[in-house]
């Protein structure tokens, strides 16, 4: 008796641990989660999607009128500029404080998750100082940050960079003189839960120095 009761235990056992294999999603799978997610955005909302190519002969604009992204195919960011700026391009070797104001949805749940466009975080936008080192972006944030205190962590998702080079950074007189882009950005250029969870994000996003 005691035998069978240890034999079916055992069986209940590796049914209980197969089924937990096959409810656990390898990365591969997370990672075509992710791209459907993309793909369905892209499609839900008439994006055109352009080469670098085609960007860059257009002085690196992207046509608003006809929902233009570019995709830039090395890192899976996808960007419109919907205002290039007043102010000054980010130099080699210039360093700056940066304002942001943004908001974030989770493209696999299509929800958002987090923004700093509403309330109190209107006049309290994200702080943030980059450096241009040869070309090399990197950012880190202010610890008053949203999305420090979201996702604790100061690094500045690469895919936020990814606008700089092509933006004007001013400081604010008029909403048509600060910079302004949307993103779709994959979730190994995002903040840390999307990296770990395997979710894009779309951001938009308005850029202004701070003072």
């Amino acid at each position: 008796m005691k035998k069978t009761n240890f034999i079916l235990l055992m069986i209940l056992a590796l049914s209980w641990m197969l089924q937990s294999c096959n409810n656990t999603k390898s990365y591969a799978d997370m990672k075509k989660d992710e791209q459907a997610g993309i793909s369905k955005f892209i499609t839900d909302n008439n994006i055109k999607v352009i080469s670098f190519e085609d960007f860059a002969s257009k002085d690196s604009t992207t046509d608003v009128s006809k929902n233009e992204y570019v995709l830039f195919k090395e890192t899976g960011v996808y960007m419109q500029i919907v205002r290039k700026g007043v102010g000054l391009k980010l130099g080699n070797g210039d360093r700056a404080e940066v304002l942001a104001r943004y908001l974030e949805v989770n493209l696999n749940e299509d929800d958002t998750i987090s923004s700093n466009i509403y309330g109190s975080y209107v006049t309290n936008p994200d702080r943030f100082t980059v450096v241009n080192s040869n070309g090399t972006l990197t950012a880190s944030f202010d610890t008053s940050a949203l999305m420090y205190n979201t996702y604790g962590s100061q690094s500045v998702p690469s895919g936020w960079l990814v606008a700089l080079p092509y933006i004007r950074l001013g400081r604010w007189s008029s909403e048509d003189g600060v910079a302004k882009v949307k993103l779709i950005v994959p979730h190994d250029q995002g903040q840390s839960t999307a990296s770990q969870s395997v979710y894009a994000c779309y951001y938009e996003l308005t850029y202004e120095l701070g003072k």
